[in-house]
């Protein structure tokens, strides 16, 4: 992806890596902060016009080390403990930048990382926060739900309360209210999943919408949404809402996803709505799996797409 820094006062940026893969059913994504890095997200970002400061890597439990018996802590959750504790040392470190005046960029890890994002990005937000989720999947499983336990496919229902999740206190997050936020590129979800995003509030646009109106309608109607009366708005990208023809090295593909093009073009509109008027509150790239992708492809996409999101542009 070409572009050059056009010459206008861009934001600040601090990158956190959530090296976390207890969340997720494949192994390897705990590796995706280093390789996006090795993909020189720095560079992407500095042709933006970014000024951008790593904050490195949370320390975060592993596998190995973590215990069998927290499979069970709630329901069909694995390891809901210890990524309870990362999502509230997360949030502090997200919280943290944000009252620094830059924009946190959170490099995962699965997609249970963005729990945390959420909860430090709605903190102090008085008006609430929009959330876009740009996946293939839904993510709004609860542990009583979910087919698999895994958590990295509950962490928008975590954000809104709902089931095992209601009034869990790292976890529910009230300033993220259904209302404003928009699913966008949907293409896999399970039954009581997706009965329960039909009886939300939450908007969502499948990959059929994308497929009849066009990426740029579809992302602008889901800034429009998100934006609506609130302080700002977090961007959750999980690389799998691409092709895997685009990314292979993801844990959950999904055929059909939108092509590099429009992932960028999307990513370029909430760049543009963030030079109006600041809403880009904080953004994750979580998802990226390199022991399954070829040439560390996938995570010059991830870093690619970052670069666009704050403003990085063909002209």
């Amino acid at each position: 992806m070409t572009g050059e820094y056009d010459g206008t006062i861009a934001r600040t940026v601090r990158v956190l890596g959530a090296p976390l893969d207890l969340g997720a059913n494949r192994r390897g994504v705990d590796m995706g902060p280093s390789a996006i890095r090795y993909a020189d997200i720095e560079a992407e970002l500095a042709a933006a016009g970014v000024d951008c400061t790593d904050a490195g890597d949370l320390d975060v439990p592993r596998l190995e080390t973590s215990s069998a018996a927290s499979r069970e802590s709630t329901g069909n959750a694995k390891y809901l403990d210890e990524i309870g504790r990362v999502t509230e040392t997360l949030a502090t470190e997200v919280a943290g930048t944000i009252d620094d005046g830059a924009v946190p960029l959170v490099l995962g890890g699965d997609h249970a990382v963005a729990m945390g994002s959420m909860f430090g990005a709605a903190r102090n937000a008085e008006d609430g926060i929009g959330v876009i989720w740009f996946d293939a999947h839904g993510d709004y499983n609860t542990p009583e739900t979910s087919p698999s336990g895994n958590v990295h496919g509950m962490p928008l229902a975590a954000a809104h309360g709902r089931g095992e999740f209601a009034d869990v206190e790292w976890a529910e997050t009230p300033a993220v209210s259904e209302e404003n936020t928009v699913l966008v590129g949907i293409r896999s979800l399970d039954d009581e999943e997706r009965a329960a995003l039909r009886e939300s509030e939450a908007t969502v646009f499948t990959m059929r919408e994308i497929d009849e109106r066009g990426i740029t309608a579809v992302v602008e109607d889901a800034l429009e949404i998100a934006t609506d009366g609130v302080d700002g708005i977090h961007v959750s990208l999980d690389l799998d809402w691409l092709d895997p023809t685009v990314v292979p090295g993801v844990g959950t593909p999904v055929r059909g996803g939108v092509n590099y093009r429009e992932a960028h073009a999307a990513l370029e509109l909430v760049a543009e709505r963030d030079r109006e008027a600041e809403l880009l509150r904080s953004i994750d790239v979580v998802e990226v799996n390199p022991i399954l992708d070829r040439d560390n492809r996938t995570a010059e996409v991830a870093a690619e797409l970052a670069a666009s999101a704050f403003g990085k542009r063909i002209l």
